[in-house]
């Protein structure tokens, strides 16, 4: 268990993926998420008994106020070349633009720099997201190149941006977890 300032990153369980079911039937949660489509019960399951098999990702639910909200986590993991791509939700719509993201992304660049001894952390975002994207370059993370018209979503091309942070800025930024 990770905790930030004021949200809680646990273990994924079973009973926690009827959420995801209806997070990812709700379009709005969809429109910048990497999935395309809905999930249902049983692809939840699948994808749930597939990540103790995967050394590549490690992925957390997100808890706020005793309360499960969304999903984070790491995936490509690369060990030799300490680096990772970073991503995150936040399911629940009422919680939305309340700072939830920003304390998930802090708390999980302290993992992936602590734990997991990365050196370089990204992530890829729709560069319609202006939300997300002001979150992440509040947090640290640079701009580092623009997909443009990569991803076909909603009628319409879109861009991807690319951002990351490396080790050495975060240690100049670094967000204390709460004890």
């Amino acid at each position: 268990m990770l905790c930030g300032k004021r949200v809680i990153l646990r273990a994924i369980e079973p009973p926690d993926l009827p959420n995801y079911v209806r997070w990812f039937a709700d379009p709005e949660v969809l429109a910048y998420f990497g999935l395309y489509q809905p999930q249902n019960l049983a692809q939840e399951q699948t994808w749930y008994q597939r990540q103790n098999e995967n050394s590549s990702s490690v992925n957390f639910a997100i808890d706020f106020e005793g309360r499960h909200v969304g999903g984070c986590g790491f995936a490509n993991i690369d060990a030799k070349n300490q680096h990772a791509e970073v991503g995150l939700f936040i399911g629940e719509k009422a919680l939305w633009d309340q700072g939830l993201g920003k304390d998930v992304l802090a708390t999980l660049v302290n993992y992936g720099f602590d734990f997991l001894n990365l050196h370089r952390i990204y992530l890829r975002v729709f560069a319609n997201n202006q939300r997300a994207v002001h979150a992440y370059e509040q947090i640290g993370f640079v701009h580092e190149g623009r997909f443009r018209e990569t991803k076909w979503r909603h009628g319409r091309w879109l861009d991807l941006l690319y951002m990351s942070v490396l080790r050495p800025e975060w240690g100049t930024r670094r967000e204390e977890p709460r004890p």
